[in-house]
Formats: structure tokens, C-alpha cells, sequence
């Protein structure tokens, strides 16, 4: 598969500050299966569910209220052909 971009936004009812806040609480709204820290710059954590899925994202940048940016290190699937899909992929969430 060629390289794809994918882009998406939504707006809530929040301030970017609080925005900021639940998206560095990695835990909060993707899983409690994280292990290391998800909240600051340069940090790595993983996350796995059963044999299903397994990454470790990098927190390459941390901007408080406005910016997390990860990249996924590592990724392995077992529901795709390409069980690294996300290898390589850059996340990036920003609040306005």
C-alpha cells in the first residue's frame, strides 16, 4: 500500500487547556493498557490488548494547550494483511 494521509477534526464544547488535558490522559480515553508515561516530551509508552494489538508511540511533541504530536514506533495487528500498519504513522492532535 502506498503512503496515506488521513485528517480529521471535531469540536467540543471545552477550552483548548481542558482539551489539552484529556488528550495527554492517554489512559483516560484509549485504555488503563498503557504502560509508561504519556505526558510529557521525548517519553514512550506501550500499549497492548491481549494478542490483538500492540504499539509504542514516542511523544515527539509537547506544546501544553495547544499540541501532542506521537510517532508509533513499533505496531503489530492481527486483524490486518500488514500486521505493522501503523509503524512509521505520525498522530497529531491539536487544540484551537
Amino acid at each position: 500500500m502506498k503512503d496515506q494521509d488521513f485528517t480529521t477534526s471535531f469540536s467540543v464544547d471545552q477550552t483548548p487547556e481542558e482539551v489539552f488535558k484529556a488528550i495527554k490522559n492517554v489512559r483516560g480515553w484509549w485504555s488503563e493498557e498503557i504502560e509508561g508515561a504519556a505526558d510529557k516530551l521525548g517519553a514512550e509508552f506501550t500499549y497492548h490488548y491481549e494478542d490483538v494489538h500492540r504499539c509504542k508511540v514516542k511523544i515527539t511533541e509537547f506544546i501544553p494547550g495547544k499540541k501532542v504530536a506521537w510517532f508509533v514506533l513499533d505496531n503489530y495487528f492481527d486483524f490486518t494483511e500488514d500486521k505493522t500498519e501503523w509503524k512509521g504513522t505520525k498522530i497529531n492532535f491539536r487544540s484551537f
